[in-house]
């Protein structure tokens, strides 16, 4: 693509004409140039030898095999590959078809055009002149991922191999050798497919940065982070501009530092950006109702909309949490500083006052910008523990001015969501500890507390107020939306569990309350856990948008998030929303932002999601290396996953999955049964079903790819005689394809240490993805 210039004056152009042309083009071909001078015969042979000529000067660059460009120049739009990283995390492209004098170009990310791209990306971009030299403006990504390939480094006398740290990849490279010289074995890198023909053996490839070792402690996050895209760190300006802040005054705040707040948090939170109180309500009319106070660290006062504070929180989107880092959203000085609400300490908030009934019903709220002081800095376990009857020097003090009435609101409100009812479905969360080596010390099942609901459901009726307001007002805002289950993986469900016995009319509305009874009804029966978990894979997952269709798992009309602008952008573009409604400042949600809510809102979703891939990919790497040492021990575990190519079991001790495949469950054939969700021997009819409890045996465990393959123990269930035939599985889905033998695998490969069943989204702090 070429800048059209004004049509020069037929005949051959003398040099510097031409040169003048072909800076005013970006670029152009021969043919480009005689038709626009209007040469021929001669006159072309002529124009030959003279681009010849000042390609010799070094006056024009070759771009491609017939283009030309002035000498250090580049097209207006053309294709480029990422080349660099500088110290400070900029990035650098160039120019796929430019020749050695085409300059590299910093980049510059659209931030509406989702996730930042990294080392290696070919990209389609704008170039232009900058101050300091070439800028190149992402267009859109090519081909993103198909190019890169991230991996470790394997070192043999004769080659030097890069072999894949996804489970799913056959990419296994081949380094030239020197390369290879400045490369030791275990080096985790990522390197890019050479492009070309690879009929035979393994593929050439390149080297584009050395990221870490794979006997690092923090291989497992940096791992993750690369593979997906995590952007790290922050700039230098947008340091500078952190740092140069300060608490707000009392001048167009409330002071609300009577208000004897506290914060409730993680044993080793570090940043507190929620704080609650309340109170009885003294009014007569309300008589049995609360009062309940949630203040919010005001981040929308230190990051405006259009500073570089603001475009790199919103490329990041929000905070990625591993077991050994944080990727915050927000530079430390502003997430653990001057917006982490610190005890004893003057902090500016946004903070919404709410009003409840005996019934747990909200009759009314009222948001303020104010100023407060956080009174008491508490854990979950100390203000539960002070409740159950174990008061600490902390929470003595306070336990009946301020722990209990926090209670007695929420057991109120309690009757309200009860009557709600959203979904209750059970998380499995597991808490991983580590030790000053960087490496797990254990992994302990998360224990859900009274003091966790209690501060959730607090944080849930802000999120409510926040949208009821912005609508009532008439602003625009970004929701958190959450789709009713579709029909097909409503019939999914049906067809389970007709299997162990539960009836479910198909036909019937699909509500929260349904879900709810089937659950209760299988609480404390065999199946409990398999519900749980065939459940929460029913639901949709919940995303952001500027239109409103309500969040079913939580059964409200609208939602937005409030409560956790430190580390989700979201939060911060509801702030704005709220500032700008109510007319509490100048650094509201400005007419850009509005018109650009569609593509926030779908940026944000794909930052979450990318966050969500990588902390569990993280956490496969953990527990694997965690494992390692354990190869051959014997675990109690259940069944999770069921597919054609073996069975996916949950070890019962740390959480972890891992696969038995199919090749070592015995010598007949297994056919995978979708509608009963078993695979069942075609000979004996034996039956090995989703949820089954076993034993099993770990074989193998590779910290690098987060792998877990065990050995079956236990013995599969004997035939069903009430069951029908099995359907069975053509590659893994219903059919009336070949049946599936141990031994074998027709219609597809072995699996790579196995992949991960499908499931749902586990439980986070404060409902951080609700």
């Amino acid at each position: 693509m070429t800048k059209t210039p004004k049509r020069p004056a037929n005949g051959l152009p003398d040099k510097e004409t031409l040169v003048r042309f072909l800076r005013e083009a970006g670029e152009a071909d021969k043919a480009d140039i005689a038709r626009t001078f209007g040469l021929k015969g001669n006159e072309r042979r002529l124009l030959r030898e003279m681009l010849k000529e000042l390609e010799a000067e070094g006056r024009l660059g070759k771009r491609g095999r017939k283009g030309f460009s002035e000498a250090g120049a580049l097209p207006p739009v053309g294709v480029a590959d990422v080349v660099e990283r500088d110290a400070d995390g900029e990035l650098y492209v160039r120019l796929v078809k430019g020749a050695d004098d085409a300059p590299k170009a910093v980049l510059t990310p659209d931030h509406a055009k989702g996730p930042a791209p990294g080392m290696g990306d070919r990209l389609l971009v704008k170039f232009q002149r900058g101050v300091d030299g070439w800028e190149a403006r992402l267009v859109k990504k090519l081909d993103a991922e198909a190019n890169r390939v991230l991996g470790v480094i394997r070192k043999s006398a004769r080659e030097t191999r890069v072999e894949p740290v996804d489970k799913r990849s056959r990419n296994v490279l081949i380094v030239p050798q020197a390369q290879g010289e400045g490369l030791r074995d275990g080096d985790l890198v990522l390197a890019a497919i050479e492009r070309g023909e690879h009929r035979y053996g393994p593929k050439r490839g390149k080297v584009l940065e050395t990221i870490g070792r794979e006997d690092d402690p923090r291989a497992a996050s940096i791992l993750a982070i690369h593979a997906h895209g995590v952007p790290i760190g922050f700039s230098d300006v947008v340091e500078a501009e952190a740092a140069d802040q300060a608490v707000p005054t009392l001048k167009g705040r409330e002071d609300l530092r009577v208000v004897p707040f506290i914060t409730i948090d993680p044993a080793d939170a570090r940043d507190h950006d929620d704080a609650v109180y309340a109170e009885r309500d003294e009014d007569e009319k309300n008589a049995g109702g609360w009062i309940v106070w949630v203040a919010i660290a005001d981040v929308a006062a230190y990051v405006r909309p259009g500073s570089a504070l603001d475009r790199e929180a919103r490329d990041k989107g929000n905070s990625t949490y591993f077991p050994d880092r944080v990727e915050p959203m927000l530079p430390e000085v502003l997430s653990n500083g001057l917006c982490s609400l610190k005890q004893g300490e003057n902090r500016a908030c946004m903070a919404v006052r709410m009003v409840f009934d005996k019934n747990g019903r909200k009759t009314g709220h009222r948001f303020v910008r104010g100023l407060m002081r956080s009174h008491a800095k508490l854990s979950y376990e100390q203000a539960q523990a002070a409740i159950d009857g174990q008061p600490d020097d902390a929470t003595g003090p306070i336990l009946t001015t301020i722990l209990q009435p926090l209670w007695l609101a929420y057991r109120t409100m309690l009757i309200g969501r009860e009557k709600r009812s959203p979904v209750q479905i059970e998380s499995s969360e597991r808490h991983v500890k580590m030790g000053p080596d960087g490496a797990i010390a254990s992994i302990e099942r998360r224990v859900s507390l009274e003091a966790h609901r209690l501060i959730e459901e607090m944080m849930i009726q802000a999120n409510v107020s926040a949208a009821e307001t912005l609508e009532q007002k008439k602003t625009p805002l970004i929701y958190r939306v959450h789709d009713a289950p579709s029909q097909e993986k409503i019939f999914a469900l049906a067809d389970f569990l007709s299997t162990i016995g539960k009836p479910w009319n198909k036909g019937e509305p699909i509500t929260t309350k349904r879900f709810n009874r089937l659950l209760d009804e299988t609480r404390d029966g065999p199946y409990a856990q398999t519900v749980n978990e065939v459940v929460l894979r029913t639901q949709m997952q919940a995303i952001y948008s500027p239109e409103n269709i309500g969040h079913f798992g939580l059964h409200l009309d609208r939602y937005g998030h409030f409560t956790s602008p430190i580390r989700r952008y979201a939060d911060l573009i509801v702030h704005r929303a709220l500032i700008r409604a109510l007319k509490l400042g100048n650094d509201g949600l400005t007419d850009r932002e509005v018109a650009e809510l569609g593509g926030i809102a779908e940026h944000i979703t794909e930052t979450e999601r990318r966050s969500m891939a990588a902390e569990r990919d993280a956490m496969d790497r953990y527990i694997a290396a965690f494992l390692e040492d354990r190869v051959g021990a014997t675990f109690t575990g259940r069944i999770t996953g069921v597919t054609r190519f073996g069975l996916f079991v949950r070890l019962d001790e740390t959480g972890a999955d891992g696969l038995i495949p199919v090749s070592s469950l015995g010598d007949e054939y297994f056919v995978h049964d979708d509608r009963t969700h078993a695979l069942v021997g075609q000979r004996t009819g034996k039956r090995w079903p989703l949820g089954k409890t076993v034993e099993a045996r770990l074989v193998e465990a590779t910290p690098v790819t987060g792998g877990l393959v065990l050995e079956m123990l236990s013995q599969p269930e004997p035939r069903d005689p009430n069951a029908p035939a099995p359907r069975l599985g053509i590659r893994g889905r219903g059919g009336d394809g070949p049946p599936m033998r141990g031994k074998g695998r027709p219609g597809g490969p072995k699996p790579r240490n196995g992949g991960k069943p499908s499931g749902g989204l586990k439980g986070v702090r404060k409902g951080r993805r609700r």
